[in-house]
């Protein structure tokens, strides 16, 4: 872990259904190494522990360290079906021990995460503003609320936005303070969808960790 006196864990979010991709994307492997695990070790490598929030953790455990903590998704108010990724990051947040101010979020496919981005990005987190909530990169389309930080205790804010009904995330982050972080390679924010997404990645060779 970088030397820094924040005291981060992460949380990676794994409960989409890879509708488009017609398989699980977090298990697919563009370049060479399965996308979750490649999330997990750039969490790994800047968070002291690291957490999977999914509706099914047996798929993920062998290809995962022992290390890692799964918190297993699980639906609302009786329902049979999950509910996106913003109750996903609330249920995992709820876990996360307190003495953990920030944590990382990221979502499970992002294969051109570089770590020597996010070690960049943590120099923003110290002597942040207490009222600051988040901080996310952003793009044409808005944040990107699944790569960047959150502090722990916005769980009270998310509740009570989950509790009124709401589920968007991008909803959610217009209602409270967040800062932008910088990026100048927007490909750190591709995520694969689909097979031409998935032919796309396999076919650039620029470096998988950074």
């Amino acid at each position: 872990m970088p030397q820094t006196n924040i005291s981060l864990s992460a949380v990676l979010l794994a409960g989409g259904k890879s509708s488009r991709m017609g398989q699980d994307k977090a298990l697919l492997a563009p370049k060479g190494i399965a996308m979750i695990r490649h999330c997990f070790d750039i969490a790994a490598a800047v968070c002291e522990s690291v957490y999977v929030v999914t509706p099914w953790p047996e798929r993920y455990q062998e290809i995962l360290p022992k290390e890692c903590q799964f918190v297993r998704e699980e639906p609302l108010f009786g329902s049979t079906e999950t509910h996106g990724p913003l109750v996903g990051l609330l249920q995992g947040l709820d876990v996360v021990e307190s003495k953990y101010e920030w944590v990382l979020v990221l979502a499970c496919d992002l294969p051109n995460l570089r770590l020597d981005v996010f070690e960049g990005w943590l120099n923003y987190l110290v002597n942040s503003p207490e009222e600051m909530m988040a901080f996310l990169p952003k793009d044409e389309r808005g944040w990107q609320p699944l790569c960047g930080f959150y502090r722990r205790r916005c769980t009270v804010l998310m509740e009570e936005y989950i509790k009124k009904g709401g589920r968007s995330f991008q909803g959610w982050l217009q209602t409270v303070p967040v800062q932008e972080l910088p990026l100048a390679d927007r490909q750190i924010l591709f995520n694969c969808n689909t097979a031409a997404d998935l032919q796309q990645v396999a076919t650039d060779n620029s470096p998988s960790f950074g």
